[in-house]
């Protein structure tokens, strides 16, 4: 078995979607990224990465490579999660926490671990979202950014 660690933030701005794990939020600003800025699915992928001693997703989709601009982060997640299959790894549970003040998660909570669920192929037993707001202090608490963290467990 092998545990891996994922972390993203990105800043809140206007006149983008707002998409946490895959999920469009209805919201007044967005994340604003080189691809959707999904900062949960880039914590997954980054921690199934890592668990798997496969590097980080600014490898594979740098965002310096214009093919990767607007990207669907979903489907970015889809090939990392291809590329630790074909390592030989499966994922065992995803344990995750997005850190947000602007908007609450629990409404979107269990659509966001059925597209989590859906994506890996996993079951959503083994799929976990937890939601903090940081008490109106640092940049997640001042609605100028939302992050997101993941613990994952994977196995050979």
């Amino acid at each position: 078995m092998r545990i891996g660690y994922g972390y993203d933030i990105h800043q809140l701005v206007e006149n983008r979607k707002l998409i946490l794990g895959g999920v469009e939020i209805p919201c007044s600003l967005g994340l604003l990224g080189h691809s959707d800025a999904d900062v949960l699915l880039h914590a997954i992928s980054d921690g199934l990465l890592g668990a798997a001693g496969l590097g980080d997703i600014g490898e594979y989709f740098p965002d310096t490579d214009p093919k990767y601009k607007n990207s669907d982060s979903a489907e970015l997640l889809g090939i990392v999660h291809q590329k630790i299959q074909a390592a030989g790894y499966v994922i065992i549970n995803l344990d995750c926490t997005i850190f947000c003040q602007i908007i609450k998660i629990n409404p979107v909570k269990l659509e966001i671990k059925k597209n989590i669920s859906r994506i890996l192929g996993i079951d959503i037993q083994a799929v976990n979202i937890k939601a903090k707001t940081m008490e109106n202090l640092d940049a997640i608490g001042q609605n100028k950014a939302i992050a997101a963290a993941c613990v994952v467990l994977i196995q050979k």
